[in-house]
């Protein structure tokens, strides 16, 4: 993976409102704000192909972004981001300040790994995904692009909760740390497929007695 998509450059913008970011958008330049920090926010313009290209990559979404504001680096998070409702183009993209020192808030996509290698699922059974990311606090160093979830010994029926899950060295789990049960989310459960129809002989399906 190229490093280029984690390096983007951007210019203050000035003209702001609706119809400056309509000409923006026209031009294929992307509106955006960056704030957070005790700076104040600012507005500006990227290219847009730039970021769409670096956007089809999951690590843009969690990864540490420098962001080349008229020469002056700053570090980054992607915070939101809004997209056409029918063409592939993004409309805005907010970006939050990274501050040394300072623990980022963020959600980290999980990879879920060895499906191949369970015994569970070569019986038949299915992994049913409850979650796809985790919301995590950590410093910006310890940021992981994803987070693992091995699923290779996970039983037939059994579910893996937040707190079975290992995350990386100086990452902490925000809903574990609310420090109720409640928030102790099911990651992913093991289930047995779902059984084919039976049909009579004539192929429609017999209906189930209760």
């Amino acid at each position: 993976m190229s490093d280029s998509i984690f390096n983007l450059d951007a210019s203050v913008r000035t003209d702001l409102g609706k119809g400056a970011s309509r000409r923006l958008r026209r031009e294929d330049k992307l509106p955006g704000i960056i704030y957070g920090g005790e700076e104040a926010p600012v507005s500006i313009t990227l290219d847009h192909n730039k970021v769409n290209n670096s956007a089809d990559f999951e690590a843009f979404y969690s990864h540490v972004l420098t962001l080349n504001v008229d020469g002056k680096a700053t570090e980054v998070l992607v915070k939101d981001m809004q997209r056409h409702p029918y063409k592939p183009k993004i409309t805005h993209i907010d970006f939050q300040r990274v501050i040394a020192g300072q623990d980022v808030h963020t959600n980290v996509p999980i990879h879920f790994t060895n499906e191949d290698k369970s015994a569970a699922i070569k019986a038949g059974g299915i992994a049913e995904h409850h979650v796809n990311e985790i919301e995590v606090t950590c410093q910006p160093k310890d940021l992981p692009e994803f987070i693992e979830v091995d699923i290779a010994n996970v039983e037939m029926d059994q579910t893996l909760h937040l707190s079975d899950v290992t995350l990386p060295a100086g990452v902490k789990s925000v809903e574990l740390g609310k420090d109720d049960e409640a928030h102790d989310l099911a990651v992913v459960t093991v289930k047995p497929a779902p059984k084919a129809a039976e049909t009579d002989e004539d192929g429609e399906e017999e209906a189930t007695e209760e």
